[in-house]
């Protein structure tokens, strides 16, 4: 019954979009149809499959081998706060874990790595694939296939940079999809963070990420499709444009380089803002408690109360997970995966976890839409009025394909297993 569930509630969240969109007539069959089948289709390829589950796997040891490789570096640099022995006795296990000089620094491990291998055209020719794959199923332009394509392994900001020289030209569905998009989809970098916190309470919590995130890019086409689709007064698609990534390293060195520059800059970044939306969300909590007896998080968690049912979790698990999606929303998913690792799963039982780790798993947060808006809007500074119009609007749909790609997941799981 639960999985039932959670299949009518992909169904129901395909028809909430497309309400929210103000029930646009001129919505095609081919993007509804595209839409749920590579939802369904790449999950059940991805957690079904032997040897996909098996490179999953080794993926996952990849993880565990950075992980190990950043700690030899944060020892070396910050000794005991950084992972090396501790001069003292552990008073409780945990209690030497120092978020900034252990988890974090893996950010900059990996972006020198990815930066490595987009110069070696590593990631650009599976983006590519990928890109073609969304172009020919929804009819999308090649620029807005490939920036929804390459947000599965770049930033919200770092995709559109790709296709920069074509973002001025984007309809405005388009340019909507590739918002939607960075907005429902993690980074690589950020990936392998989070598969380090959630080792503990989620089994292969690496390939489950990155599962997550690639379901989710289909599933951010079709809710920006329902809300905002094609108009007939827009120009065709151009498949053929930005069929290439472009090249931005001249050498290996130089990737490494800025790479590691890169990873610097987004550590502070999450840094910053971990400490200014912690720090202003409990100043909200203050003047909010004591009146109302509620929290920013309750508040945003009651949104979600009907996306939780729609996902095909148990009843007592409801208010659990809606609270979480809140926290992601009003916070940042950084520390809902936190509270999810460091609080023993939440209490969940294994498949709900795994639905939440899927929900949870993009960057459907304010602190982030104001990145995405700066950044996008200083690209492409004649869009700007566009650009600021759809952000939150972009907000809500990628929240909500955040959510069918929980929904997808329960579809798949069966009630007390995993997939």
């Amino acid at each position: 019954m639960l999985q039932l569930q959670s299949g009518a509630g992909l169904l129901a969240m395909a028809a909430l979009a497309w309400v929210l969109g103000g029930c646009h007539r001129q919505v095609r069959k081919r993007v509804v149809v595209a839409g749920l089948g590579l939802q369904v289709l790449l999950a059940a390829a991805l957690l079904h499959i032997p040897p996909l589950r098996a490179g999953f796997a080794l993926l996952g040891d990849a993880v565990g081998a950075l992980a190990a490789a950043t700690r030899a570096g944060t020892s070396l640099v910050f000794g005991y706060l950084g992972g090396a022995p501790l001069p003292f006795t552990e008073p409780f296990p945990g209690a030497g874990f120092v978020l900034f000089f252990q988890g974090l620094p893996l950010v900059l491990v990996i972006g020198a790595l990815s930066a490595v291998l987009y110069h070696w055209r590593v990631i650009p020719l599976v983006v590519e694939a990928l890109a073609r794959l969304l172009t020919r199923a929804f009819g999308l332009g090649g620029a807005a296939g490939f920036a929804t394509a390459a947000n599965v392994f770049v930033g919200m900001v770092e995709a559109p940079l790709l296709v920069r020289p074509w973002l001025a030209r984007l309809t405005l569905s388009e340019l909507f999809v590739v918002m939607t998009a960075g907005l429902a989809t993690i980074a690589g970098n950020m990936l392998v963070v989070y598969a380090v916190m959630l080792g503990p309470v989620v089994p292969d919590a690496a390939g489950q990420l990155l599962t997550a995130s690639l379901i989710s890019a289909p599933a951010a086409v079709l809710v920006a499709l329902l809300m905002r689709p094609r108009l007939e007064s827009d120009p065709p698609a151009a498949p053929e444009q930005a069929a290439q990534a472009p090249r931005l390293y001249d050498s290996t060195m130089e990737a490494l380089v800025r790479g590691t520059g890169d990873g610097l800059t987004l550590l502070l970044g999450i840094m910053a803002s971990l400490i200014v939306f912690v720090a202003l969300a409990a100043l909200a909590n203050m003047l909010l408690e004591p009146l109302t007896g509620l929290t920013l998080q309750l508040l945003a968690g009651f949104a979600f109360w009907p996306l939780a049912h729609a996902m095909g979790v148990p009843a007592e698990h409801v208010a659990t997970i809606a609270a979480a999606l809140g926290t992601k929303v009003v916070v940042n998913e950084f520390v809902a995966f936190l509270e999810l690792s460091t609080t023993a799963g939440l209490g969940l039982d294994a498949r709900s976890r795994l639905i939440l780790v899927y929900a949870l798993c993009g960057f459907t947060n304010f602190g982030s839409l104001g990145i995405m808006l700066g950044g996008m809007a200083a690209m492409c500074p004649e869009r700007r009025a566009d650009i600021v119009k759809l952000g939150l609007p972009a907000l809500v749909s990628a929240s909500l394909a955040c959510c069918m790609t929980g929904a997808v997941v329960g579809l798949l799981t069966a009630p007390g297993g995993m997939p």
